[in-house]
């Protein structure tokens, strides 16, 4: 059976692929549940060091599989949603709380958790065909996958409201004037600078970038002297790591800088 989720881990970088690209990569049960094991590798192989998302096929993701959602009772669907987003959601979590940084690919098509996918993740490069589909609105949902959560920071209260209640779709260039994504580069060229990237993360002080998304994700939610004080603690967790030392001796000794995640 094909799978809904593939993970490849090369050069210290995994490659979580969306890869039914015959459905259009739907977000389903099954779905869910192998992002979520996929986001469990991720975070716990210490050989990865960068994540690097991608869809394959015609669609990044056409967002729910409506069949799925249309099948059996209201009822019923309710207990598989609460089912289903409990995977999602702690492979969102497992993503975000990960050290190793997160880039994402988006072509073609991005509708629904696709586009909450797209604003959880630390890097977000999209093609200059890709377009953001709200589409919760449409069938009477709301946003899931942290949705609510990353696309406020993203793109602020007023654009993200926008985006969900009035059921918008974003081509790239919009998406990325409102900071959803980082950059719009040419079709053909997507991958490659996805890759690019993730190889660039992958070599750099991983351990570091833990504690700083993990800062950014606080800041919202404490006082100044709460996130000083979160800043105080990770930077001398920072200092106790390898890599921190190391590139401290070698700036001072006009060395190049070298990092090896640990």
């Amino acid at each position: 059976m094909t799978q809904s989720v593939t993970v490849t881990i090369q050069d210290n970088i995994a490659e979580v692929v969306l890869s039914q690209p015959d459905r259009g990569n739907p977000f389903d049960d099954v779905f869910c549940s192998e992002l979520c094991y996929a986001a469990n590798e991720c975070s716990e192989n210490g050989a990865v060091r960068s994540i690097l998302l991608r869809a394959e096929g015609r669609f990044f993701s056409v967002g729910a599989d409506l069949k799925w959602l249309g099948g059996g009772e209201s009822n019923d669907m309710a207990r598989r949603l609460k089912g289903a987003t409990a995977d999602l959601h702690m492979a969102i979590a497992r993503f975000a709380r990960a050290d190793a940084p997160v880039v994402i690919a988006v072509h073609a098509l991005a509708a629904g958790g696709s586009t909450a996918l797209t604003a959880m993740a630390d890097f977000a490069l999209a093609s200059a065909s890709a377009k953001f589909y709200a589409a919760y609105n449409k069938i009477g949902y709301v946003s899931d996958g942290s949705g609510s959560y990353y696309l406020p920071r993203r793109v602020g209260s007023r654009k993200a409201a926008e985006f969900f209640m009035l059921n918008e779709t974003w081509d790239a260039q919009t998406a990325m004037a409102n900071g959803l994504v980082n950059r719009v580069v040419a079709d053909e060229d997507l991958l490659k600078e996805a890759r690019s990237l993730a190889a660039t993360l992958a070599a750099g002080p991983t351990l570091t970038f833990g504690e700083m998304k993990r800062l950014l994700m606080s800041t919202w939610d404490t006082s100044i002297e709460t996130q000083m004080e979160l800043e105080a603690q990770a930077i001398a967790r920072c200092a106790k790591t390898q890599d921190s030392w190391d590139a401290v001796r070698a700036v001072i000794g006009k060395q190049p800088v070298v990092f090896r995640g640990k």
